[in-house]
């Protein structure tokens, strides 16, 4: 189980509905449960999101796992293991720079060889 947005609203004013949701599921699949939401378009950033926190912390109790974004919403709030969360993201991030690293120097090497 997954707890991730859906998109919802009309063309250029998205509203995104905060969900449970089986991993294999499309996007705007059959939903589990409703969880909260979030309108970018709010102007008071206090109002633009809403979490329902006792049924977020159940979820993440029994397994579930949050997108990277609702994880950043779930961290402003203070709900959840934001330790384990900050130490993965920091993994994340060394494996791409080795990555973006090696091709660099993949294209130094291989550039003038043609």
């Amino acid at each position: 189980v997954r707890i991730r947005m859906q998109r919802h609203g009309r063309r250029n004013r998205p509203f995104y509905r905060i969900s449970a949701i089986d991993k294999r599921t499309r996007r705007d699949g059959v939903v589990i449960e409703q969880l909260g939401w979030y309108d970018p378009y709010v102007k008071d950033p206090a109002k633009a999101v809403q979490l329902n926190e006792d049924r977020i912390k159940h979820w993440l109790q029994n397994g579930a796992q949050p997108s990277d974004t609702v994880k950043d919403f779930l961290a402003r709030r203070g709900i959840g293991d934001l330790k384990a969360w900050e130490k993965e993201r920091a993994r994340q991030r060394k494996v791409v720079t080795e990555n973006i690293a090696k091709a660099a120097a993949a294209a130094r090497n291989g550039g003038g060889e043609t």
